[in-house]
């Protein structure tokens, strides 16, 4: 018996693997100190993330803005609110849509994690020259663009 051939995955040149390691090792890399610090999970302070920048946005448009399972941040909000580090109010003109803030509490947090986020981002983004920068945020938005139109 034969087989059929089939197509070869080459992990180390496939751009989605690449920016998915690429992504894994960056959030790791500042995940370490606000999971120890305050005992934050990822998907947690990248709700807090997107709410802090956002203050009023409802759990559905947390989830559009991070692309995360829906599930995942539903869990996330609801030990955010157990935590008191946001809290939920819901629409006067749609009771079924919530409006989410971070507390008091939730703002010190972010306000401790978000200036060593962006310095991480610096120190990453340090080696490339400021056209390079300018490009690769194009690239990106081209790139975000692309997958949006994509359908398998």
């Amino acid at each position: 018996m034969t087989e059929t051939p089939h197509a070869v995955l080459a992990l180390e040149t496939f751009l989605p693997y690449r920016l998915s390691v690429l992504s894994n090792r960056i959030s790791n890399d500042i995940a370490q100190f606000y999971q120890r610090r305050f005992g934050l999970s990822v998907t947690e302070w990248r709700a807090m993330a997107v709410i802090g920048r956002y203050p009023g946005i409802s759990a559905v448009d947390v989830t559009e803005r991070t692309a995360m399972d829906k599930v995942a941040v539903s869990r996330a909000v609801n030990a955010l609110l157990q935590r008191q580090l946001v809290e939920r109010r819901f629409d006067e003109t749609d009771r079924r849509r919530s409006i989410l803030r971070l507390t008091d509490a939730g703002v010190s947090i972010y306000d401790e994690i978000a200036p060593l986020a962006l310095k991480l981002e610096a120190s990453l983004l340090e080696s490339f020259a400021p056209g390079e920068r300018e490009v690769l945020m194009r690239l990106l938005d081209k790139l975000d663009a692309a997958e949006m139109r994509a359908h398998l």
